[in-house]
């Protein structure tokens, strides 16, 4: 399948976003953000219906709404947007102005269907480039802002006490997953975006206990699953996003399922090397 151009194309796209979703899921999951990224991907829509409405690059579209987003969220606080009634509203205005964008376009109708469910096989080589930038650009920061990112995710009480910049720390972290959400949407489509947002970080964390290990494992994750999709949809001509969310949730059943049995064994050799008469 690797002597077409578009399969190549799928693959590269699909390892460098797949990185980058699961390094940044990490934190997206420590941080309690998984309905604030699912939001993004309907801001994302919308930018991108709204680009192609005008003539621009979808992309474009897509930055320009989900940065504009971040910053709003950042003003306003995140604790404002994880109340379910206003994400009901910002994710249902979002979706109907991109449903109403692509009704007043009459060119690329095709495009921005699939950046709904997702066509990651549709990849140009421009695209590829343009992909590998943003995802560098977020990996770089991510690095940069490890240390304190890190402090104030997983332990915001801390940080506060520490006078670590926590607000501007929050900013910058949106809008950092407003550039990745807008790359993810190319690959599985702004409705199951956060599958590579969240599901592969969510796996990783019954896999081990140290935040380093976490996103290696994270990004191991979403890239198994990404390679698994594409070949799965080449041999049976099955969507690519379907494969993809079916091999992440596969994943996390497991690793839950392992866990919980661990637990258990933890529990009964602590029980068997317990004294009976502290057992009571």
């Amino acid at each position: 399948m690797f002597q077409y151009d578009f399969m190549q194309h799928a693959f590269a796209a699909g390892t460098v976003v797949a990185i980058m979703c699961g390094a940044i899921g990490v934190f997206v999951i420590a941080r309690s953000l998984s309905f604030i990224a699912h939001s993004f991907s309907h801001i994302g829509f919308s930018g991108a219906a709204f680009a192609v409405c005008i003539g621009w690059n979808p992309l474009s579209g897509l930055l320009l709404f989900t940065s504009i987003s971040a910053l709003a969220i950042g003003g306003f606080g995140v604790k404002v947007f994880r109340r379910d009634v206003t994400i009901s509203i910002i994710l249902s205005l979002f979706l109907g102005l991109g449903l109403l964008f692509i009704a007043l376009s009459t060119k690329q109708a095709t495009a921005m269907y699939a950046l709904l469910f997702g066509s990651v096989v549709g990849i140009s080589m421009s695209s590829v480039w343009e992909m590998l930038l943003l995802s560098l650009f977020v990996l770089a920061l991510l690095v940069v802002l490890y240390k304190p990112l890190k402090f104030d995710s997983f332990d915001p009480v801390g940080a506060q006490a520490a006078r670590l910049p926590v607000r501007v720390l929050s900013v910058a972290f949106l809008i950092l997953l407003g550039i990745a959400s807008s790359e993810a949407i190319q690959i599985v489509g702004s409705l199951l975006v956060f599958t590579l947002m969240t599901a592969p970080a969510a796996t990783a964390r019954y896999l081990t206990n140290t935040v380093f290990r976490m996103i290696m494992a994270s990004a191991f994750l979403a890239v198994i699953g990404v390679w698994g999709g594409l070949v799965l949809s080449y041999y049976t001509n099955a969507p690519v996003t379907f494969f993809i969310a079916t091999l992440e949730c596969i994943f996390y059943f497991m690793a839950l399922g392992w866990h919980a049995l661990r637990e258990r064994r933890k529990a009964r050799t602590v029980e068997a090397v317990t004294p009976v008469w502290q057992r009571a």
